[in-house]
């Protein structure tokens, strides 16, 4: 198994982009909004987390491997 050694702060990016792309993607299948403010808000959320996904990945996996 490769292994990368993470930064406080890395995990708790990685938290976060997790984070908001949950709670979004629940504000998309939930009904306790109005449709339309839960929709842009909903998708802004999932935006937000998928494409901070991108860069972490790309520092994660430039980091050396351990062992």
């Amino acid at each position: 198994m490769k292994q990368r050694a993470l930064t406080t702060p890395e995990i708790m990016l990685i938290a976060g982009t997790r984070g908001a792309l949950g709670f979004g993607l629940g504000l998309l299948v939930a009904d306790k909004l109005e449709r339309h403010a839960r929709t842009g808000v909903g998708w802004a959320l999932v935006a937000v987390g998928a494409l901070s996904t991108i860069p972490l990945l790309l520092d994660i996996f430039g980091k050396p491997e351990i062992g």
